[in-house]
C-alpha cells in the first residue's frame, strides 16, 4: 500500500506542483491594486493568486516568507530594497521573463536600479518621485522658488496652508535636504544626514511650520483631507496621491515639478524609487512565473496603468498624451529625481533620521544635537556583528539536561521516590490505568506543543544567533550580554534596555492601577439591583473591550493630534465659552503627555475586562453575610472592605496577573499612539524588540533575545505571586482571627469559595 502511494506520488508530484497557483504579492491600494487586478486578469495561463499587504509589514511578510517556501512566486516592490533582498537570497535573477532586446525598451535609470553584479534582478513596471500639487482654485501660477509659497501665508483664506506635506517624514525632507546638498547616505554607506547642509534644512522648516506654512504632525491622511477639502495650496507627494483624492479635487489639480530653494539656488530633487516585478528563487524556476512577470512589465500592462492609475510608464514603447500634463510633470521631474541607494545599509537611516526631523521641528533639540545624535544611533545599528562563538558549552548544557530527564525517566519507571514526603508509586500500572483519560487532553497537548513549545524554542534558539543570510552565525550570549551592559553606553542611556524596562514596569503599573480601580468601582455600582437600565450600561462599557485595540489606538491618536485633533477641540470651545487662553497641548512633544496619551488610550481599553471580571466574582457574594454584617451595625464602607473585596480578591487576583502581562506586552497601543515618541522614550520593551527586527537591519537575533528576556522577567513575576499567594496566613487581615483561634468569617467564605 504504502508503495503504491508512492509511486501515485512520484508520478503525480510534477502535474500537482504545476496545476498550484503562481502566488503574486504586492501592497498597492485604490487605482494601483485595481490596475495590477485588470493586468492580471489579462494574463492567459495559469491562474494567479493576488495578494495585497499592508505596505509597513511588506518587507517582512517576505522575509518570513520565502525562506520557509511559504512565500510568493514573484512580487512587486521597490528598488531599494534589492541590496537587502540579496542578502537574505529572497530574490533571483529574472532570467528569459526578460523580453528578447527588452533592454532598449526601459527609459531613463529604470533598468540600471534593479541590475546588480552584472545580473538583472527585476522588470521596472514603473518609476516613482515626489512632484508638487496646484490646487488651482486657490493659486494660478507655478512658484519658482519654495519661498514662494511661503509667501503665500496670511493671503489664503483662513485655515488654509500654503503647503501640506508629510515634514517629519524622512523620505518626504529629501527634496529639500538635497537642495541644501545633503542625502541620507554617502557612496562609503555611512550616515550622511550631518553637516551645515542638512542643519539649515531643517532650521528651514522648522520656520515653514512656525509661521504655519505646512501644518505640523502631518500624516498622508491628513495631508489628502487638506487638500480634498479645499485647505491646502500646494502639496508634495507623488503619482500615488491621485488614488486618495475626490473627483472635485482631481479636477482642481495640476502637477508641476518642485521648485527650487532661493537660499541654495538648487532644485529640490526627490527620492526616485523604481518598482519592479520580482521572482523569489522557487518562482524563478516556474516558466508560468516568468511569464507573468513579463506580462505585467509589457506594453499592454504599462498601458493598462497609465489608464486606470495614472502611472508614468518606463517603456518607451508606450504613446503618452502629448497634453497629459500630469505624466509629463512627473517625467520631468524624475530627469533630476535621485535614484534611491539598495544598500542594505538604506533601511537604517530611516529611524534615526524621522526621529532627528521630529525633534528639531517640536524644538526638543538643535539640528546640530538632533542628527548628532541620528548618526550615533545609526553606527550603534550598524556595528559590527559579535565574532563567532563555540556551541561546545551549549551542547554540554544540552546533553546535562538530557541526562537529567533520562534519568529521572528511568528512576520514575522504577518507582523511585522523588522526595522525602512523596510515597513510592510504580508509575506503569498508573499510566495503563490513565491512558483513557490521556486520550481527551492527547489533542489540547498536541496544539499547545506547535502552537506555544515549538515557536518559544525556536525563538529562544534564534536568540543565540546574529546576522542573517550568508553573514548568519552562532554567537552564544553575545546577544543578551550586548543588551544587559547597554550596548557599552551608560545602563540608563537613551533605548538602554534599564531604561526602557523601567518605563515598562511603570507603564504596567499605572494602567493596572487604574484598570483595577475603575473596573470595580463600575462592576459595584452596575451590582446594585436599584440601578436602573443596568443591561444598557453593561454594554455599552463593554464597548470598548469589543473594539479591536487596532481601531482605538487609532481613533485616540487622531483625537491627541495638536491641530486638529478633538482634545484642541474641546480645549478651543472652553477658551470660546469662557474667554480662556488655554493653549492646545502638543502630546508627543515630551514623556509626560506622551506617556499620558499611552494610558488613557489603554486604560479605556482595558477596564471593561476588570470590570466584567468583577461582576462575575459579585454574583458569588452570599447575601446572608452581607445582611448579617448590616444586622450587626457595619456601615457599606465596612462591609465592602471586609466581606466583598476580600470574597473577590480569589477571581480577581487572576485577571489581575493576566492583565499585568497583556499590558506588559501591550504592543499595539504604544507602537500606534506615540510610535515611541518623543525620541524613544515611552516605547516599552516589546516594541523595542520589534524596533531591533524590523527597522534596524531585522537583527532578529538580537530582538530574540529580547523577547527571551520579556518572557523570563514575567515568569520570575507570575512566580514570585504564585510564591506569595500560597504563604500561610497571606488573606489573613490585620487583627488576626475569632477568639477561638479560627479564621473570620471572610476568610472562612473565601476559602469556601
Amino acid at each position: 500500500m504504502l508503495a503504491t502511494l508512492a509511486a501515485l506520488l512520484l508520478v503525480l508530484g510534477p502535474a500537482l506542483a504545476a496545476a498550484a497557483p503562481i502566488r503574486l504579492w504586492h501592497a498597492y491600494r485604490d487605482d494601483e491594486a485595481r490596475a495590477l487586478g485588470a493586468i492580471v486578469a489579462a494574463f492567459k495561463g495559469e491562474e494567479v493568486e493576488l495578494l495585497a499587504l499592508p505596505f509597513d509589514a511588506y518587507a517582512s511578510k517576505l522575509q518570513a516568507a520565502i525562506p520557509m517556501g511559504e512565500g510568493p512566486d514573484l512580487f512587486i516592490d521597490a528598488h531599494e530594497r534589492l541590496g537587502d533582498y540579496r542578502a537574505r537570497k529572497l530574490v533571483a535573477p529574472v532570467g528569459d521573463a526578460l523580453e528578447p532586446g527588452g533592454e532598449a525598451l526601459f527609459q531613463g535609470p529604470a533598468l540600471a536600479a534593479v541590475r546588480q553584479g552584472g545580473e538583472i534582478f527585476g522588470l521596472p513596471i514603473s518609476q516613482k518621485c515626489m512632484a508638487l500639487y496646484m490646487n488651482t482654485a486657490l493659486v494660478r501660477e507655478a512658484p519658482a522658488y519654495l519661498e514662494d509659497i511661503a509667501a503665500l501665508a496670511g493671503t489664503l483664506p483662513q485655515g488654509v496652508y500654503p503647503l501640506a506635506y508629510e515634514a517629519s517624514n524622512a523620505y518626504a525632507h529629501m527634496p529639500i535636504l538635497a537642495a541644501f546638498g545633503g542625502t541620507m547616505l554617502d557612496e562609503n554607506d555611512q550616515f550622511g544626514f550631518v553637516g551645515p547642509g542638512p542643519e539649515r534644512s531643517l532650521e528651514l522648516v522648522r520656520s515653514l511650520i512656525a509661521r504655519r506654512v505646512v501644518p505640523e504632525d502631518a500624516n498622508g491622511a491628513l495631508v489628502t483631507d487638506l487638500y480634498n477639502t479645499g485647505r491646502a495650496a500646494f502639496v508634495i507627494s507623488g503619482p500615488w496621491f491621485v488614488g486618495g483624492l475626490k473627483d472635485e479635487a482631481k479636477q482642481r489639480s495640476r502637477v508641476v515639478p518642485l521648485p527650487r530653494v532661493r537660499e541654495t539656488g538648487r532644485p529640490m530633487r526627490p527620492f526616485m524609487t523604481v518598482e519592479a516585478v520580482m521572482l523569489s528563487p522557487q518562482g524563478a524556476q516556474r516558466v508560468e512565473a516568468r511569464a507573468l512577470a513579463r506580462h505585467i512589465a509589457g506594453a499592454a500592462a504599462a498601458a493598462t496603468r497609465l489608464e486606470v492609475a495614472r502611472t508614468p510608464p518606463v517603456r518607451s514603447d508606450v504613446a503618452v498624451p502629448a497634453d497629459d500634463a500630469f505624466i509629463a510633470a512627473f517625467t520631468e521631474q524624475a530627469k533630476v529625481a535621485i535614484p534611491m541607494p539598495t544598500s542594505p545599509a538604506m533601511r537604517s537611516t530611516w529611524e534615526p533620521s524621522a526621529r532627528a526631523i521630529r525633534k528639531v521641528l517640536r524644538g526638543d533639540a538643535s539640528p546640530e544635537v538632533a542628527l548628532s545624535e541620528a548618526k550615533h544611533r545609526f553606527d550603534d545599528v550598524r556595528r559590527p556583528l559579535p565574532p563567532p562563538a563555540s556551541p561546545a558549552p551549549l551542547l554540554v548544557v544540552l546533553g546535562a539536561l538530557a541526562l537529567a530527564l533520562v534519568l529521572r525517566w528511568v528512576l520514575a519507571a522504577k518507582g523511585a521516590v522523588f522526595g522525602p514526603t512523596r510515597p513510592t508509586r510504580p508509575t506503569r500500572p498508573t499510566l495503563r490505568r490513565s491512558l483513557s483519560a490521556y486520550k481527551y487532553v492527547a489533542h489540547a497537548v498536541v496544539a499547545i506543543g506547535v502552537l506555544v513549545m515549538v515557536p518559544l524554542v525556536i525563538g529562544a534558539a534564534t536568540s543565540l544567533f546574529a546576522g542573517s543570510g550568508e553573514s548568519l552565525r552562532y554567537v552564544g550570549l553575545a546577544n543578551f550580554i550586548s543588551i544587559l551592559t547597554a550596548r557599552g553606553e551608560p545602563l540608563f542611556s537613551s533605548g538602554s534596555f534599564y531604561l526602557v524596562l523601567a518605563v515598562t514596569v511603570l507603564w504596567t503599573v499605572v494602567n493596572l492601577f487604574f484598570h483595577v480601580v475603575l473596573g470595580v468601582s463600575l462592576a459595584l455600582l452596575l451590582h446594585r439591583p436599584t440601578l436602573r437600565l443596568r443591561a444598557v450600561y453593561r454594554v455599552l462599557l463593554i464597548v470598548p473591550w469589543a473594539v479591536p485595540s487596532y481601531v482605538t489606538a487609532l481613533s485616540w491618536k487622531g483625537m491627541f493630534h495638536r491641530q486638529f485633533g478633538a482634545v484642541t477641540g474641546l480645549i478651543e470651545a472652553v477658551n470660546s465659552a469662557f474667554g480662556t487662553s488655554i493653549e492646545p497641548i502638543a502630546w508627543f512633544s515630551s514623556f509626560t503627555t506622551a506617556f499620558t496619551a499611552n494610558v488613557t488610550t489603554n486604560v479605556w481599553l482595558g477596564f471593561p475586562f476588570m470590570m466584567v471580571v468583577t461582576l462575575g466574582a459579585l454574583t458569588a457574594v452570599p447575601e446572608d453575610v452581607l445582611e448579617a454584617a448590616e444586622v450587626d451595625g457595619a456601615t457599606r464602607w465596612q462591609r465592602l472592605w471586609t466581606i466583598t473585596l476580600p470574597l473577590i480578591r480569589p477571581v480577581l487576583a487572576p485577571a489581575v496577573t493576566l492583565g499585568a502581562i497583556w499590558t506588559f506586552n501591550m504592543f499595539n497601543v504604544v507602537f500606534l499612539v506615540s510610535g515611541g515618541d518623543p525620541d524613544g522614550t515611552t516605547d516599552i520593551l516589546v516594541s523595542e524588540a520589534y524596533r531591533w527586527a524590523f527597522t534596524r537591519e531585522a537583527q532578529y537575533g538580537y530582538a530574540a533575545a529580547y523577547s527571551v528576556l520579556i518572557f523570563l522577567l514575567l515568569t520570575l513575576a507570575t512566580r514570585d505571586w504564585r510564591w506569595r499567594r500560597r504563604t500561610p496566613g497571606s488573606y489573613i487581615p490585620q487583627g488576626g482571627g475569632a477568639a477561638d483561634g479560627s479564621a473570620p468569617a471572610p476568610v472562612a467564605a473565601t476559602e469556601a469559595v
